[in-house]
C-alpha cells in the first residue's frame, strides 16, 4: 500500500480543496504518516474524509478537521501548546512538527502509552504526557500560548481559560453532547472574545469541567 500517495491525494483532496491555506499546517499533514495511528484492522482506511475508532469509545478525527482546528490555533515555531485528548497521537504529531513545545493530556492510560511509543518511535522529543483529567489542564506548566481541546465540553473549562497566556488562543468544541461547534477564545490583556467556527461532532471531554462519565 502506498501510504505517500495515500497521504498526498488526503492534503490535495480532503483539505487544499476545502479551503485549508497554511502551508505550516499542509506541509505537516504531509509529512505525518496517520496510518501509523490506527488500528491494524483500521489501516486501509486510515486516510479516508473520516473519523476512525481507536478503543475505548475513543477516535481518531476526520483529517479535515484535524487541519481545521490546527489552522485555527495560529502556529508557530515558538509556542508552547495544551493538548487536551491525546488519543492515539496523531494531533500530538502534527503539533510536534510545528511548535516548540506540546504538553498532552489523555485520561485513558493505554492511549497515552500508544502516543508516547507512537512520539519517541518518530523522533519527537518535545511531547510531555500526563494521564489525568484534562478539564483540569496542567498548572504546573502554566501559562500556554495555545490550549487544544480535541474533546466535546460544555463549555471551554475555566481552568483552561485561566492557564492560557496573554494573546493566548483556546480552541475546543462546544455545545450539546451530541452537536457542538468549534468556538475559538483569545485572551488579551485579560479580556475575552470568542468566535464560532464549523459544527463538528466530538467524543465527550469526561472530566469535573466536562461531562461524566
Amino acid at each position: 500500500m502506498d501510504f505517500d500517495d495515500k497521504r498526498k491525494n488526503m492534503v490535495a483532496t480532503q483539505l487544499i480543496t476545502r479551503g485549508i491555506v497554511d502551508n505550516l499546517v499542509l506541509d505537516a499533514m504531509l509529512k505525518i504518516p496517520r496510518h501509523l495511528f490506527v488500528s491494524d484492522d483500521m489501516i486501509e482506511r486510515a486516510y479516508y474524509d473520516m473519523a476512525l475508532d481507536i478503543g475505548v469509545g475513543q477516535t481518531i478525527s476526520q483529517p479535515y478537521m484535524v487541519a481545521v482546528m490546527t489552522e485555527l490555533l495560529e502556529l508557530d515555531s515558538t509556542l508552547k501548546v495544551l493538548e487536551i485528548g491525546t488519543g492515539s497521537g496523531y494531533q500530538t504529531a502534527i503539533l510536534a512538527e510545528i511548535v516548540s513545545e506540546v504538553y498532552t493530556i489523555e485520561r485513558i492510560e493505554s492511549h497515552t502509552v500508544r502516543a508516547r511509543q507512537n512520539l519517541n518511535n518518530m523522533g519527537y522529543s518535545n511531547v510531555y504526557f500526563k494521564s489525568a483529567d484534562g478539564s483540569l489542564g496542567w498548572p504546573n506548566e502554566a501559562p500556554f500560548d495555545r490550549i487544544l481541546v480535541t474533546a466535546a465540553a460544555p463549555d471551554i473549562p475555566p481552568p483552561l481559560i485561566e492557564q492560557l497566556a496573554d494573546n493566548g488562543i483556546a480552541l475546543a468544541p462546544v455545545g450539546q453532547r451530541h452537536s457542538q461547534q468549534l468556538q475559538k477564545l483569545k485572551k488579551s490583556a485579560g479580556s475575552i472574545t470568542t468566535e464560532y467556527h464549523v459544527p463538528c461532532l466530538f467524543v465527550p471531554l469526561i472530566g469535573k469541567h466536562g461531562w461524566q462519565e
